[in-house]
């Protein structure tokens, strides 16, 4: 006779079955620890034990450097449409419908006015959620806007960046995203206004190709993947193996094409602090 017995459910005599409920624990890729979802969102989405971080969400990325109640968003409006009547798998529209149908921002980028520290700046974010972050003309506008914007109000401006590159959907136009918005910064920087460009996971293609690595100061979150061309590419364009940690933020820094790598928890401080050295000159 067994020792232990099984608790019933009354009529049925099938064992009771406890379950946690889905979205309670959420496993850490970098240390393999079952978290509670509800610390990790409390710590900016960051594991405490290995300071992995986890996506985070435009909004809470905005309420997380601005300060409270600032933030005015810009070029709400502006919407992609498809001038090369694109077709892949799918029509290039109904993948916009598709990406607008989450209830997300209208296209990859949200920008606007707002105070970080105390300070007026003009910003941008980008929404990784909308078609991975990619930069076609709505994109490339609203950029070349927030540097136009801030040098018009003699403020710094700022690019936090999180794409996969250049919009394929839209060839070429994508592609001269790249020298306007490097204009549009040329401008602010002749006048003496500082950009700040702070690199999320990942920062890719066309997008690290331009502005994204043409900051007077460049920042980066902890081990953001940060490069042009996928590392798959590289090492067979090149045939040889490549160094451990390639085109990640430490190995950047590591090799000067970065000024700091800043965990979540301190990068609104980090921000204001180079806001109030930098300031318009």
């Amino acid at each position: 006779m067994a020792w232990y017995k099984r608790e019933r459910d009354d009529d049925t005599g099938a064992a009771e079955k406890r379950s946690i409920p889905a979205g309670v624990f959420t496993k850490c890729p970098g240390c393999r620890a079952a978290l509670l979802t509800a610390e990790i969102e409390r710590n900016h989405d960051v594991c405490a034990a290995c300071d992995h971080h986890f996506p985070m969400s435009t909004d809470r990325r905005i309420e997380l450097v601005m300060d409270a109640g600032t933030f005015v968003e810009a070029d709400t409006k502006m919407e992609s449409i498809d001038p090369l009547g694109f077709k892949d798998s799918k029509r290039y529209a109904e993948r916009l419908r598709s990406a607008r149908k989450t209830g997300g921002p209208s296209d990859a980028i949200r920008v606007g006015g707002g105070k970080i520290g105390g300070a007026t700046v003009q910003v941008g974010f980008f929404a990784f959620e909308f078609m991975g972050g990619s930069m076609g003309s709505v994109v490339g506008e609203k950029i070349t806007r927030v540097f136009e914007r801030a040098l018009e109000q003699r403020v710094p401006a700022l690019i936090f960046s999180a794409s996969g590159g250049a919009r394929m959907q839209e060839g070429v136009l994508s592609l001269m995203q790249m020298a306007k918005t490097s204009a549009a910064l040329g401008r602010l920087r002749e006048a003496g206004l500082p950009y700040i460009s702070v690199l999320l996971h990942p920062t890719t293609g066309g997008v690290a190709a331009s502005f994204a690595m043409l900051g007077d100061v460049i920042v980066a979150e902890p081990k953001a993947l940060i490069g042009f061309a996928g590392a798959r590419v590289i090492q067979n364009t090149i045939r040889q193996r490549l160094p451990p940690g390639f085109q990640r933020a430490e190995f950047l820094m590591e090799h000067g094409f970065l000024d700091k790598i800043v965990s979540r928890g301190q990068l609104k401080d980090t921000l204001a602090h180079l806001i109030k050295l930098l300031g318009p000159r």
